[in-house]
């Protein structure tokens, strides 16, 4: 995002190999390869929109499913800056989208908030989450209602394999910090919010997470290690080890990850990293993990941690994990990464899995996730003059292609599927749009 704005248990293993099955093919070995003339990557040109919302290609079509101001069931109103997102199945035929919203002191929440982790002079914070239930058969809004409230810029998150969101404050701030006086905590936590949250829950920051510039989270169903990116320049990638999977407020063992004699991902003075080359990694332990000072990432590159550039998507594919690097690379424009964890049979393999080398390509990707092919689906959140932000699709040989367009001027995120593959669910920041779009996936 922008920076100034933006029951790990037996019964759970059917929702595990759900959570595996969601996510993307395994590459192909080796580098980027070329495409035959005739086997260009993605669905064609884009199609302008009438309404001019969201170009899509031939075959495809969105819905609005929620926007700013919509009455919710609790009273409230959909608040603004629509970030971050997840889709979980509730079963009897509903899913529910968990929707972040990145709202700092000062801004609107959609009405009061009953119920929330920290105020600033006297008032409940404006971050947190809203749940938006859905028929699964017809995509109808059932019930829509604020289930955390009280942290600050709520920026991305991921799922996790037992039912919930991890909701992530991209706001390492307290009180006399930034936002102004008057705030009564220090933030930049970690919260869990589960799918079948009816109301505003009980905010428990994650502490043992760390406290940092969170931005995005995933978890990996056969070990319950959670993965987590950090929105800074000079970010890491963090390991959360649970004291007992699925249960996450129990503590654990928080890691960052060092790449064996390449301390530094960004290629920002040249191609240090090529694309399709592997690493082995190791995990180094950290320590006064809640950061008062805002010092975790320093004091992880100081044990040998690896920098990455502002760390944002994450998602657990088949086996291995996709990093978005919002402004890494030679040209500035981003980078995607790809993390197999090795499980117990030797170091974990980092590689450079696409850098941009042109704004046409891929422009400062942001939230991504995995389509039904095995392609992925990366949302942009360029801020340039003219702001012109896209969806785009990469193959998994690392081919870049235009999947939308949006029309209006702010970033796409929150990209997420539904459990059956056929909807995509993606935000617009502000004023907040909640879309889903279908097509031929499988194409």
């Amino acid at each position: 995002m922008m920076p100034d704005r933006r029951r790990f248990l037996g019964a759970t293993a059917t929702a595990f190999a759900g959570l595996v099955a969601s996510g993307c093919m395994a590459r192909l070995s080796g580098a980027a390869a070329a495409a035959p003339a005739a086997e260009m990557p993605g669905y064609g040109p884009l199609i302008p929109d009438p309404q001019g919302l969201l170009d899509l290609p031939l075959g495809f079509s969105y819905r609005v499913l929620s926007q700013l101001g919509d009455k919710m069931s609790d009273g409230g109103r959909v608040p603004d800056h629509a970030d971050g997102m997840g889709c979980l199945d509730l079963g009897g035929g509903e899913i529910v989208l968990v929707r972040n919203h990145e709202l700092v002191p000062g801004q609107d929440p959609g009405g009061p908030i009953a119920k929330g982790f920290g105020t600033r002079n006297g008032e409940f914070v404006p971050g947190g989450t809203t749940n938006v239930v859905l028929d699964a058969a017809t995509l109808e809004v059932k019930r829509e209602l604020r289930t955390l409230g009280g942290t600050i810029r709520n920026c991305s998150g991921g799922v996790t394999p037992w039912g919930s969101w991890l909701s992530c404050e991209e706001a390492p701030t307290g009180p006399g910090q930034r936002y102004g006086e008057g705030l009564t905590v220090n933030h930049g936590w970690t919260f869990e919010v589960p799918g079948t949250a009816e109301g505003l829950v009980d905010p428990v920051p994650l502490r043992a997470m760390g406290r940092f510039n969170h931005e995005a989270a995933c978890v990996d169903p056969a070990t319950g290690y959670v993965y987590q990116t950090e929105d800074r320049d000079d970010g890491v990638l963090y390991r959360f080890l649970p004291r007992v999977p699925g249960r996450l407020a129990e503590g654990g063992r928080l890691q960052a990850m060092a790449i064996e004699q390449l301390p530094d991902t960004r290629n920002w003075d040249g191609a240090a990293m090529p694309p399709g080359a592997h690493y082995p990694v190791r995990w180094v332990d950290l320590d006064d993990v809640e950061a008062p000072l805002d010092d975790l990432r320093k004091r992880a590159a100081a044990k040998g941690a690896s920098l990455i550039a502002r760390g944002e998507g994450i998602h657990m594919g088949k086996g291995e994990l996709y990093i978005c690097s919002t402004s890494g690379g030679a040209k500035g424009l981003g980078q995607i990464f790809r993390l197999v964890p090795a499980r117990g049979s030797g170091p974990d393999r980092f590689e450079l899995f696409f850098e941009s080398e042109s704004a046409d390509q891929f422009n400062y990707g942001d939230n991504l996730t995995v389509a039904p092919r095995g392609h992925l689906i990366v949302c942009e959140d360029q801020y340039t003059d003219i702001v012109d932000n896209h969806l785009r699709g990469i193959t998994p040989l690392g081919q870049p292609y235009a999947l939308g367009r949006l029309r209006l001027q702010t970033e796409l995120a929150g990209g997420c599927f539904s459990p059956d593959g056929q909807w995509l669910f993606v935000n617009a920041y502000s004023p907040t749009r909640t879309i889903a779009i279908t097509g031929p996936w499988a194409a």
